[in-house]
């Protein structure tokens, strides 16, 4: 089962007229997306469906931390299933789920199946630590999920169980297997770059991802919480350059709905991804909003502004008037993070806000 439908057109003028009366617009000959007031069409929403995740990298939760959402308080999958709904009849096409780790909520590949049955959503993809993909690969291949991010931020068991707060490798590497047998491609591996623990590695990732056929994303660590603060930062536009040389990388494009800047052999059989927030933000290209777990629609990463859906849901809210909430979300979008000019103004963690 893959989500390959065409996206949702509005059909009826009264669709039309509520959305242009929304943005004061008189008339339009086709609306096939929404968009914010600095002309960026928002087409991807990053769905949180946990907040818990059973690693604790050290970027990610802060030590000791325990203040996670009680069940209750996230959407339940009714809930999540109308939002999405509603963000696919106003063109959003694309849909990621994250956590925290959404293989640890009951029911995830039930979940995926009804998604992707959603008109309008052409593209469900997943992002995990893959601990537990090798038990639930072949279900989420089946309820259509195509696509997979894998974190995995060092091939040095003792080191990633320094990063992660647990012996993981082998599961992570036996999920990697299961999903290469259950059909998903392309694996994209997730490495966060930190100063001083898993920098030295970059090369020996490359490799491996080279060797087993996966695309490699290096990302920067960003100042989300204090967590995310006391990570040692490291500059990937100088290992862009190191990398390149050495591997003999060419400018390349991977299909997906990210942010990343890629790299490729002169084959096109590897290609390398660099998510880059701090040093080359790509905030005028932003096309995706964050839904987490509770319900909070986060707009932008570095921002604090919101919108709360699951007041609005257990309030009885119509969708009409939930798709005019969502219209108006999206205008109120900001320009860009903060993340140079105020790196202690973001006080939620990643986890709470969904990967």
């Amino acid at each position: 089962m893959h989500c390959n439908r065409a996206p949702h057109r509005y059909n009826s003028s009264a669709d039309i007229n509520r959305f242009f009366l929304l943005f004061g617009v008189k008339k339009l000959k086709t609306m096939t997306t929404l968009q914010d007031r600095f002309g960026r069409n928002i087409e991807y929403l990053r769905l949180s469906v946990t907040d818990r995740c059973d690693l604790r990298c050290s970027y990610c939760i802060p030590k000791g931390f325990h203040g996670f959402d009680a069940p209750q308080h996230w959407l339940s999958f009714d809930e999540i299933e109308r939002v999405v709904g509603a963000f696919a009849r106003l063109g959003v096409a694309r849909i990621r789920l994250t956590g925290g780790e959404p293989l640890t909520r009951s029911g995830i590949a039930g979940l995926a199946q009804r998604l992707c049955a959603l008109p309008g959503v052409t593209d469900l993809s997943l992002s995990t630590n893959a601990t537990l993909l090798a038990r639930y690969a072949t279900g989420l291949r089946q309820a259509g999920v195509s696509r997979l991010n894998v974190s995995l931020d060092s091939l040095d068991a003792a080191r990633l169980a320094c990063i992660t707060g647990s012996d993981c490798l082998q599961q992570i590497l036996d999920g990697l297997i299961a999903a290469k047998q259950a059909g998903f491609s392309p694996i994209k591996i997730n490495m966060v770059v930190l100063g001083g623990e898993n920098e030295h590695e970059v090369e020996s990732m490359v490799e491996f991802c080279m060797a087993h056929g996966f695309i490699l994303r290096l990302i920067e660590t960003m100042p989300m919480g204090d967590s995310g603060r006391s990570a040692r930062y490291v500059d990937l536009q100088a290992v862009r350059q190191r990398l390149q040389q050495r591997f003999r990388l060419i400018d390349g494009v991977v299909s997906g709905g990210g942010p990343a800047r890629y790299l490729q052999s002169a084959d096109g059989s590897f290609s390398l991804g660099f998510i880059t927030p701090i040093s080359q933000h790509f905030c005028d290209t932003c096309n995706r909003v964050r839904l987490a777990a509770d319900g909070m629609l986060y707009l932008c990463l570095g921002q604090e502004d919101r919108l709360d859906l699951r007041a609005l849901l257990r309030a009885g809210i119509d969708d009409t008037g939930l798709e005019t909430a969502l219209c108006d979300a999206i205008s109120r979008k900001p320009e860009r993070h903060e993340f140079k000019e105020q790196p202690h103004k973001t006080v939620r963690i990643m986890t709470k806000t969904g990967g």
